[in-house]
């Protein structure tokens, strides 16, 4: 076949379509992707491999595609398809577009520029354990922007950090508060999942800020011995004592229990850091206490080997969550349940709780 195909993304999607196009035998593919590969994409984007890391995915899926089929011209593009080069006039020299995206922007835009060039668009994509694909034709079908997409909830952030009722708000606390205060950014919290709704209370609002500054000091920490226990007994003791003593707050509901870590490091006493590995079966109080000790401990060495590896000269090192990334996954998923306890929530299974992440995205992910 001598037809122009487009492909946007090399990510999960993106790797399966390219082979498939290879191996059917289109004369000429552009991928378009500017992603580079980190190691949590090796399981799911198979033309990836270890060596690759760090490396260019749009560049790297050309030359390991570019094996299956050596006929077939492929050109890679490591850019933002959003560039003013990708113009209306470029787009209309292909004869059909994939959307292999895990951005809504991008995907919109993609949308525009088919519609705008008469091209027609494959969308495709999957959300939690379903997969979706939509053909895009001027004049012919509904385009992508012509159905709503669902708005992504928001949870008011006293709520999160306060007083939560449901495991997903234990769950969004570990990954957007816990997890980005100690290994990420330290700024607030994603503004998709934590609101600050101005009918909050503002002496609880700035007790809160309080607690973000304490657990900032308590990084500083990090690499030490007494890490892990100071971290602990912040969260899981210091704060929820706070929380107890509020007046009024738990005259309509179950106050909060704090957790003490003696009493835990003596329950865990024997158990193995294999317990991480059980993922369709809910933790004990104990199992939790251990996989979240070891994946601080675990997150904290990764850190500090990125630091030490970056040097003084590059902005402050900082470690992003990732649901397929096991160190991540099981400090979310241990933090999460400790919480649940603390406040009388049913706590879940590590395999439960990364599908309800999956389906906390508020459109559907191509990654």
């Amino acid at each position: 076949m001598q037809s122009r195909v487009l492909l946007v993304g090399a990510g999960g999607i993106g790797c399966e379509l390219l082979k498939n196009l290879v191996l059917t035998g289109f004369g000429e593919i552009h991928i378009v992707d500017l992603d580079t590969i980190d190691l949590s994409n090796l399981n799911r984007q198979f033309l990836f491999r270890n060596e690759h890391i760090k490396k260019s995915k749009a560049l790297v899926a050309r030359e390991t595609a570019q094996k299956f089929n050596p006929n077939v011209k492929i050109e890679a593009h490591h850019d933002n398809i959003k560039d003013e080069k990708f113009s209306e006039a470029w787009f209309k020299g292909f004869d059909i577009v994939f959307n292999a995206l895990d951005n809504l922007d991008a995907r919109r835009h993609v949308n525009r520029m088919c519609i705008a060039a008469d091209v027609p668009l494959i969308e495709s994509g999957t959300t939690g354990f379903n997969g979706q694909v939509q053909p895009i034709r001027k004049e012919k079908t509904e385009c992508y922007d012509c159905v709503e997409k669902e708005v992504p909830k928001s949870f008011p952030v006293c709520t999160i950090r306060s007083t939560p009722s449901q495991p997903i708000h234990c769950i969004v606390w570990a990954k957007s508060y816990l997890f980005t205060e100690i290994f990420g950014t330290g700024e607030e919290p994603d503004e998709m999942l934590l609101k600050e709704e101005a009918s909050e209370d503002p002496e609880e609002l700035s007790n809160l800020r309080k607690e973000t500054l304490a657990l900032k000091k308590i990084r500083a920490s990090m690499g030490s011995e007494e890490f892990p226990r100071l971290v602990f007994e912040k969260v899981f003791k210091e704060d929820i004592e706070r929380l107890r003593s509020a007046e009024g707050m738990w005259e309509s509901r179950r106050a909060p229990e704090a957790l003490d870590y003696e009493v835990l490091t003596q329950e865990a006493s024997g158990l193995g850091n294999s317990v991480a590995q059980k993922d369709q079966v809910v933790w004990s109080v104990a199992e939790n206490f251990v996989v979240f000790i070891d994946s601080l401990r675990r997150l904290s060495n990764r850190l500090e080997e990125t630091k030490a590896a970056a040097g003084s000269d590059t902005p402050a090192a900082i470690l992003t969550f990732d649901k397929d990334d096991v160190d991540t996954l099981d400090f979310v998923a241990a933090s999460s349940n400790l919480r649940s306890h603390v406040f009388g929530i049913e706590m879940r299974s590590k395999f439960d709780i990364k599908r309800m992440l999956i389906n906390r995205d508020s459109h559907i992910s191509a990654n």
